[in-house]
């Protein structure tokens, strides 16, 4: 992956997906590393986040590596200045940008401009750090990915869409839930079944909970309405208000199901205390799992990593 982008989970194949894992356990045991030194990442946001910020800056710090975090009023991407010209600019002064931003155009045009690597760190489309550490969750967790069954309950957001072409390209089975209006998008869902056809994954679109959870190894959901959807706000809590996941719910999962969430949540809606805080919830390993996947990552792209002892390939 070396000078390569992260724009889409499918910048991806599924050996490069198990290759950061495997990478990924291994800087977890390993710990700091001087593999990035003399390397600048760039943190460029338009949206506030504690995971993504702060995960990224402690990666590059024990990598050997340093972070500089552009706040949305610093740079006022495409008001104060064009993106095209603050990638150019960038490019010229640090190795790699990570940018958080609400339209997927934006990252495109970096990674157009900037001639360094450019990770989606979330845009409207996709999340796919997000996606990396929930499957190196679900590793950590399974021992495996292929053959198991994710269910995610809830809007066919940016986390969904990253989730469901992961699943596709490493043969995990993936259900979605959603109420009418809030499904995946056809050409998100027309591309997971391409995949899906090679790794053997099954795909299913349901509006009903049940028929999501039954017998799932993974039960996965996300906040109602995200940033950037405020304005939207009540009328998805009244759309989605049959779409909670509580312990009711959980139980039609495996008994060794986990339960995930990729955080912030807003408890009481999408999911109560009981199953966040209960046995089965992994979400607390899932975020800190951002920083290690992010480790690898950054260790591909911008350096030289060998160090693998996991054999997870």
């Amino acid at each position: 992956m070396k000078g390569k982008d992260l724009l889409s989970i499918t910048d991806l194949s599924g050996d490069d997906i198990r290759s950061l894992i495997s990478d990924a356990v291994d800087l977890k045991a390993v710990g700091w590393l001087s593999v990035l030194e003399r390397k600048i990442l760039a943190l460029l946001f338009e949206k506030p986040s504690t995971r993504t910020r702060v995960s990224f800056e402690v990666s590059m710090r024990e990598l050997g590596g340093q972070a500089i975090y552009l706040s949305p009023d610093e740079v006022g991407l495409g008001a104060r200045e064009s993106v095209s010209d603050v990638a150019r600019v960038l490019g010229r002064y640090v190795d790699a940008i990570a940018a958080r931003t609400f339209s997927h155009q934006t990252i495109e045009v970096l990674a157009s401009y900037s001639g360094i690597p450019v990770i989606n760190a979330l845009s409207d489309l996709e999340h796919p750090c997000q996606a990396l550490a929930d499957l190196l969750t679900i590793y950590e967790k399974k021992g495996e990915l292929y053959g198991l069954t994710l269910a995610f309950i809830g809007d066919g957001n940016n986390v969904a869409n990253s989730l469901l072409l992961a699943a596709a390209l490493t043969g995990m089975n993936f259900r979605i839930a959603s109420p009418t209006g809030y499904a995946i998008r056809e050409e998100i869902l027309s591309l997971a079944q391409s995949y899906a056809q090679d790794s053997n994954a099954e795909i299913f679109c349901t509006e009903e909970l049940g028929q999501a959870v039954s017998g799932a190894d993974i039960v996965y959901t996300d906040v109602w309405t995200s940033m950037g959807q405020e304005t939207e706000g009540q009328v998805r809590r009244q759309v989605f208000s049959n779409y909670q996941v509580n312990s009711e719910l959980l139980s039609l999962a495996k008994e060794d199901a986990i339960f995930m969430h990729d955080l912030p949540a807003h408890r009481g809606e999408e999911v109560t205390d009981e199953v966040i805080d209960g046995p089965q919830s992994v979400v607390f390993d899932q975020a800190e799992n951002r920083m290690h996947i992010q480790k690898a990552l950054l260790a591909q792209m911008l350096g030289g990593l060998e160090i693998s002892t996991s054999g997870y390939r």
